[in-house]
């Protein structure tokens, strides 16, 4: 259970109206140059993964992970070299081509009728799954909720992985649950778009 109640926002369904008024056949252009994203694709980078990761140009050493591990651009650690540099659009370029490429199938796989659920329900476990790994994600009590239906109960099971290095990290509650005073939490958004959802 969340440590905060995760409820709905304003500026999260604002940020859900936004995406879905851009989207254009269930894609969006996020980045200039770049190919269209799914919808909650786009949902999960704008409002979730680029506001919490930010975007280290210059790899460095994820400390906190155990073990450590190289990290660049928007929390990437896929071949990550010690002194390795990115640009802005290399790393619009890396997130969005493995958002598509390796996470987000990874999720419509392992959850049925994945486009059939809420778009702020999906974003949020892209997001998840982003941050602790698609398997992580796809075993989660989160997604079993999810599947069967229950995503408000999912919505505030996710907000279970706010730990790294073996203790409660205050910047993993606020991104798991109700975010802060600039960046919008996953748990909100997710709780935002849940009006109306039925099961699939």
């Amino acid at each position: 259970m969340p440590i905060n109640k995760l409820r709905a926002t304003p500026r999260a369904m604002g940020a859900i109206a936004a995406i879905s008024a851009a989207a254009v056949a269930g894609y969006v252009a996020i980045f200039p140059g770049q190919p269209s994203v799914h919808e909650d694709t786009a949902l999960a980078i704008k409002t979730l993964v680029v506001p919490w990761e930010g975007d280290a140009l210059k790899a460095y050493l994820d400390k906190i992970a155990k073990p450590p591990v190289w990290t660049i651009c928007n929390g990437d650690t896929n071949n990550v070299k010690p002194g390795m540099v990115e640009t802005p659009e290399g790393c619009n370029s890396r997130l969005a081509v493995k958002m598509e490429r390796d996470y987000r199938p990874a999720l419509v796989k392992c959850i049925p009728s994945w486009d059939a659920r809420p778009l702020s329900w999906r974003s949020m476990m892209i997001s998840l799954s982003w941050n602790i790994g698609t398997g992580g994600a796809c075993n989660s009590t989160a997604a079993r909720l999810g599947k069967e239906g229950q995503y408000l109960a999912s919505c505030n099971a996710a907000t279970a992985f706010n730990r790294a290095g073996g203790r409660v990290i205050i910047g993993l509650v606020r991104r798991r649950e109700m975010g802060d005073a600039s960046r919008i939490g996953e748990g909100e958004l997710c709780v935002s778009g849940l009006a109306g959802a039925a099961k699939p």
